[in-house]
């Protein structure tokens, strides 16, 4: 496995809090996310595992992967959203100025449409695969994304580091795998990294979305090869390590019936990963069987 080794540049101005422990002003109770929450709908940040935290809306997932050397930001919501990002990580104790990278999971507007304002905010280096990479620079998907015709403009981001599938980014003795996952768009990337808290470690996975959907002029069964793709990601995401799995849009992966106020099911739970592959596959079964008896349209 190759490394993509990242060291910090600058020294940090002390945090508010150490990195991991819980921030010393909580915030205010707050109601539970539903399951069906809009994508900008507000939620307090929420202490995951370890040194990861939950900083996203209830809608849209962010995470921070937290160290005394800086932090990684995973995805940056809506361009709306990313302002209640950055509110979550100081909420959180922490400081926006910290984050050193940001990474995400797909390049839409709802998970990176907020990725130019954070990177703005933080300084931060945006390190993505090639396919996504493309987008967040120029701000537009193109037709080969399934879903093109249904996408917003983003803000172009500058400087976009390239990563490849297998290799790593570290800072402050986080290794972070990047693992391309093309198929909800070209560009898909899941991340997982070893959290440890309390003498107890775990594996985890952030899993981009799975689902095939696209607009009305694509058709999967048109295209045999991004098929293909998408079948070795649903096979590559069944085999992740994934005690703890978390997907760009909490829903995917029931969230919030494991983290906050709602939580009735255990965070960590066994074969979650392979479990969210196997109903990808019947989605796209369904969605290439009904391609198969509706004529296209011309």
């Amino acid at each position: 496995m190759r490394t993509l080794a990242i060291a910090a540049v600058a020294l940090l101005a002390p945090f508010a809090v150490r990195a991991g422990a819980t921030s010393a002003a909580s915030p205010a109770p707050a109601p539970a996310c539903a399951a069906d929450a809009g994508w900008d709908d507000p939620s307090p940040p929420y202490h995951l595992h370890g040194d990861t935290w939950f900083v996203g809306t209830c809608g849209i997932t962010a995470l921070l992967v937290t160290s005394p050397q800086g932090h990684v930001l995973l995805d940056g919501g809506t361009a709306k959203g990313a302002a209640l990002i950055e509110a979550n990580i100081r909420a959180a104790g922490f400081r926006v100025e910290d984050v050193r990278y940001i990474v995400g999971s797909h390049e839409h507007f709802d998970h990176a449409g907020g990725i130019a304002a954070l990177q703005k905010a933080s300084g931060a280096t945006v390190v993505a695969r090639e396919p996504a990479a493309v987008v967040l620079e120029s701000g537009r998907s193109g037709r080969e994304d399934p879903q093109f015709a249904m996408l917003d403009a983003m803000a172009p981001v500058a400087g976009v580091r390239r990563i490849g599938d297998g290799e790593e980014l570290s800072l402050g003795g986080w290794r972070l795998t990047a693992h391309a996952t093309p198929g909800h768009s070209p560009g898909g990337t899941s991340w997982t990294w070893r959290s440890c808290e309390n003498g107890a470690c775990a594996d985890i996975a952030y899993v981009d979305s799975l689902t095939a959907i696209s607009d009305d002029e694509w058709r999967f069964s048109d295209h045999p090869d991004y098929v293909a793709s998408l079948r070795r990601t649903l096979d590559a995401v069944a085999v992740l390590p994934c005690d703890i799995l978390v997907t760009p849009h909490p829903s995917a992966s029931d969230l919030w019936s494991r983290l906050g106020p709602g939580a009735r099911q255990p965070l960590a739970q066994e074969g979650a990963c392979r479990a969210y592959a196997g109903k990808a596959r019947e989605r796209l079964d369904k969605r290439l069987a009904d391609e198969a008896t509706t004529p296209p349209q011309r």
